[in-house]
Formats: structure tokens, sequence, C-alpha cells
């Protein structure tokens, strides 16, 4: 039987807290590690996801999708010996979704305190 390669990955959320920090195979889809993330997030928050729709992941800039691995996501498997891989955590509740009426189609959207934020005057998106 092979071998799979697996990644130590901890997630940072909006106030700079990590959280599900552990290893991962690489065969591990985006939104089984989104389902971890809802049910490990910590309930002292002002933001609290209600279901893996509210979550977006990012790496190296770009929003993962669902039904990709890690692996199909392209995470660096063993380029980091020893190293711990960041990926960030976007909350955006549904509610927010449906009041703002504004599709987040541009990973440089923030959530703060359920009001959505575009960073259009820096030409980001």
């Amino acid at each position: 039987m092979g071998e799979v390669d697996s990644i130590e990955l901890k997630f940072r959320i909006f106030d700079g807290t990590d959280i599900a920090h552990t290893n991962y195979a690489s065969t591990t889809t985006v939104a089984t590690l989104k389902e971890r993330l809802v049910a490990q997030w910590p309930q002292d928050k002002t933001v609290i996801p209600k279901s893996v729709n509210d979550v977006k992941l990012i790496y190296a800039g770009k929003v993962l999708e669902n039904t990709k691995t890690l692996a199909e996501s392209r995470i660096p498997f063993g380029d980091l010996p020893g190293g711990v891989t960041t990926m960030h955590v976007v909350v955006q509740p549904s509610l927010a979704r449906k009041k703002t009426g504004i599709k987040l189609s541009c990973p440089f959207h923030i959530l703060f305190n359920f009001r959505v934020l575009q960073l259009q005057s820096l030409k980001l998106c």
C-alpha cells in the first residue's frame, strides 16, 4: 500500500487566531477542512460560521474550491520540512451576503462586523 503525503496546516481567522492546527493528508478535500473548521470554531468570536458555505479558505491569494483535494489545489507537500503552512479563513455568513447584495468574486473583500468592504480604491480587483 502506498504512502499518502501529508502536510501540517493551521488556519488563521480574522483576528489573527490560529485554529485546527494538525497534519492533513493530500487527499483531504477543501470541504472536509471547512467542516472541521466550523466544528472547531472558537465560540467566543464575534463572527461564527454556521455552515461550510459561510467559510472561504485562501491559500497563496486564491480561494480554494470545495470539491478539490489539497493536492489538486496545488498545496506544496514536503516543500517545508518541519514547517507549517498557514491558510487564511474568511467568514461570510449567508445573511450578510443577502443583505449587502454584493457578490464576493474578488479575494480582497473583507468581512468585518458583518459589513463587506470593497478595496476598489486600491484597484486590486
